[in-house]
């Protein structure tokens, strides 16, 4: 039992800095191409889905053994939907908030939330819509300064509308 102890304690002492190196692989500045799923809820109507694209970028930092970060989206969406002879079109969405992660062996855990401003176009009337939006994702690193990801999020506007995405995303670190 004594020589299993020893080795287990030998074991962490070795793998404590491989652990601060594999915190140091997701931290810096990032950029990165996103697509994914996207479904508009609208009040009174059934909700339209289409197929989220953009771009973003982010910087992250490692502070008291954690990962925390900024980050800005700029997507757009296919969601397009005719409800009761009025046509719904999700344009733009523009995203600027924070996250707050921990690296679990190769991989990258992290809650998200900040600000959205999605365009949610009603017969052309190019409405805008403020809302707060929240997520939670992963990050696995490919390569010395490759990286991809998997996110869930949700999106709350003005006015009841919400939107669901499940997205994935390739990054690179500089």
């Amino acid at each position: 039992m004594k020589r299993f102890v020893a080795v287990a304690l030998a074991a962490t002492a070795f793998a404590t800095p491989a652990f601060a190196q594999d915190d140091a692989a997701f931290t810096g500045p990032r950029v990165e191409a996103i697509v994914g799923y996207d479904n508009v809820g609208v009040p009174g109507a059934s909700n339209p889905d289409g197929v989220l694209y953009g771009v973003g970028v982010g910087y992250d930092f490692e502070e008291a053994g954690g990962i925390f970060g900024v980050e800005a989206e700029l997507t757009d969406s296919t969601t397009k939907k005719t409800i009761g002879g009025a046509k719904l079109e999700s344009d733009r969405d523009i995203y600027v908030g924070a996250r707050v992660g921990d690296v679990v062996g190769p991989v990258l855990l992290y809650v998200k939330v900040g600000y959205t401003n999605a365009r949610i176009d009603v017969d052309g009337d190019g409405s805008n819509g403020n809302g707060v939006r929240g997520g939670i994702g992963f990050e696995y690193g490919i390569g010395a300064k490759g990286y991809a990801k998997a996110e869930y999020r949700y999106s709350n506007y003005e006015g009841g509308v919400t939107r669901n995405q499940a997205v994935m995303g390739f990054g690179y670190r500089f």
